[in-house]
């Protein structure tokens, strides 16, 4: 019962709210799959048809309710590389494939699903929780970056490209000032922001990005007003419109797979990268719902969904992607909190794609432009400018470092630095916490109080802080105040009782983990006179496991 329950409130707790943002979304997701189509090189149908399969199956299967999934521009700059090769093949074997890069591409998306449902079942979408905050952020400032950058080139050209502010500034301000199409872009950029802005303040029963579509569209078509509108950006791009036939490779699967002979390290290796970022994008904005809606969603079921759905668009024909940050932000923002918001999203564009083509192609550019400049603004953490002075040097270079990779590279590459760097740097601040405080007994026993963690980073640090030679014939070493926490800790520790040992003297090792005591005495049978039990024995798991310690003594030089 409360599972079925749980279920319910999942699916939808508000229809009217999931439905009216769920078609807000799916206004927004056309011009985004077109474009990122473009960019990948396919045609526009494969893109819209890639975000519908993406968006249904993440809606209903995904691990959080009301985030978006769709064709993205991240995992398209990786595609466009691989189908730009395919098609060099297919003309120097002169294959009788249409188009062979885009059926290599869907060969690949079987793998990349493969891929991204084997991460789920193998439970790896937890390891999101270990990218850090400065990371997070970096990560939301570079894609409203390049969420904004992306929207640049949906603007008419201000000024022709042979006309220099330099040489020919008076042409160039007067072209500008002359430019029309230009103006009045930006006017109805404005209106729709305007709109979105102002509506929430009057009532919030309705999405403010929908009723701004709505009206902006309503002026242009009902005024006359000339301007670009979904369709002509699609034919400007080379495609032919909303509707067409989608492309598949079952009929020639036999003479596909021939081409591949000697291109499979090109495939696999395409898949690989495809499924890091497209798994690297989707967490980190499961993680950025969470926060907004103080929900908690499922990486793993996440990973698993995305699989799925990339495993469709490889057999019927679409782009593949990810989840999408943009589109789901204005979604949640909207009042969408179900999965029935995504179903409402895909579906409604599949309808617009098959039932809607001629009156979703009128709609204005700049109508979702304004939407999308909006959820720029709503995306990008202004209070990192508020906080940059405030947090450590280190943190404030990653969040930079992420947020420029993002823009200069892409996400994946920018997530994966960020976390090297924050990882290295943490090493070397716990590397440089050892300490050792030292006390003389009245027995003349020398006693090493070990303080910080002893691990790769710290062994350095640790060998300095002792006198072997000058050290008096017994000498106590006291981890009570410290841990142990990895192979190469243990193979100091070792290292350190034969040296003391190698000079005749005698050491005894206090306070060491049940593990780290278990790893001791399979080494060697000494350990037992080494290793002192003392009642209050810290008891923490080292990352080395005790069953398969299983080098020979030589190798411990003891």
């Amino acid at each position: 019962m409360i599972l079925g329950q749980t279920t319910r409130k999942n699916f939808t707790q508000n229809p009217k709210n999931d439905i009216l943002s769920g078609l807000t979304v799916a206004l927004a997701l056309v011009p985004e799959a077109v474009a990122f189509a473009f960019v990948a090189g396919v045609d526009p149908l494969v893109g819209l048809y890639g975000a519908f399969m993406m968006g249904i199956v993440t809606a209903l299967f995904g691990g959080r309710p009301g985030m978006i999934s769709g064709a993205t521009g991240a995992m398209a700059v990786v595609m466009v590389h691989l189908i730009q090769k395919g098609n060099e093949v297919g003309t120097s074997l002169d294959v009788p494939i249409e188009n062979l890069g885009l059926q290599w591409l869907f060969i690949t998306l079987l793998f990349v699903g493969g891929i991204q449902i084997l991460a789920g079942v193998f439970r790896l979408g937890k390891f999101v929780r270990l990218i850090p905050h400065p990371v997070m952020m970096g990560f939301v400032n570079g894609l409203a970056i390049v969420i904004f950058l992306s929207q640049l080139g949906l603007f008419p050209n201000a000024v022709p490209q042979e006309i220099s502010i330099w040489k020919n500034t008076s042409e160039w301000f007067s072209y500008l000032f002359s430019n029309s199409d230009l103006w009045k872009m930006l006017a109805f950029i404005g209106l729709t922001m305007g709109i979105m802005f102002g509506l929430p303040k009057l009532t919030k029963k309705i999405p403010a990005a929908l009723v701004a579509i709505i009206i902006v569209a309503c002026i242009t078509i009902l005024g006359g007003i000339e301007m670009s509108t979904v369709g002509s950006f699609i034919r400007e791009g080379g495609g032919e419109g909303l509707q067409g036939e989608l492309p598949s490779f079952q009929d020639q699967i036999f003479l596909l797979f021939g081409t591949l002979s000697g291109h499979w390290n090109l495939i696999i290796s395409t898949a690989f990268i495809l499924a890091a970022v497209g798994l690297i994008e989707s967490l980190m904005t499961l993680n950025l719902i969470d926060d907004m809606t103080d929900t908690r969603g499922n990486g793993n079921r996440e990973c698993i969904a995305q699989g799925g759905a990339n495993l469709l668009n490889g057999l019927f024909g679409g782009m593949g992607g990810c989840a999408m940050i943009g589109q789901s932000i204005i979604n949640v923002d909207s009042g969408g909190r179900g999965r029935l918001s995504g179903a409402v999203a895909a579906i409604a564009l599949l309808c617009f794609v098959l039932f809607g083509a001629p009156l979703i192609e009128q709609i204005p550019i700049a109508a979702l432009v304004g939407v999308m400049f909006m959820v720029v603004i709503g995306t990008f953490a202004w209070s990192s400018f508020r906080i940059i002075r405030k947090i450590p040097l280190s943190d404030a270079i990653v969040l930079i470092a992420v947020s420029a990779i993002t823009v200069w590279k892409d996400l994946a590459v920018a997530v994966i630095a960020g976390v090297i760097i924050s990882a290295l740097v943490f090493a070397w601040k716990n590397a440089t916490m050892i300490r050792a405080r030292k006390r003389m007994q009245p027995d003349g026993t020398k006693t090493y109080e070990i303080w910080g963690p002893l691990f790769f980073g710290s062994i350095q640090n640790f060998n300095s802080k002792f006198d072997v030679k000058n050290d008096p014939q017994k000498v106590e070493i006291d981890f009570i105040e410290s841990r142990v926490s990895d192979h190469s800790a243990l193979e100091a520790i070792f290292n350190l009782v034969n040296k003391y040992e190698a000079e005749g003297k005698s050491i005894k090792l206090r306070h060491l983990s049940k593990d780290c005591k278990t790893l001791l005495h399979k080494a060697h049978p000494k350990f037992n006179e080494v290793i002192v039990d003392d009642i209050d024995d810290p008891r923490y798991h080292l990352a080395a496991d005790p069953e398969k310690f299983t080098k020979p003594l030589s190798e411990y030089n003891i």
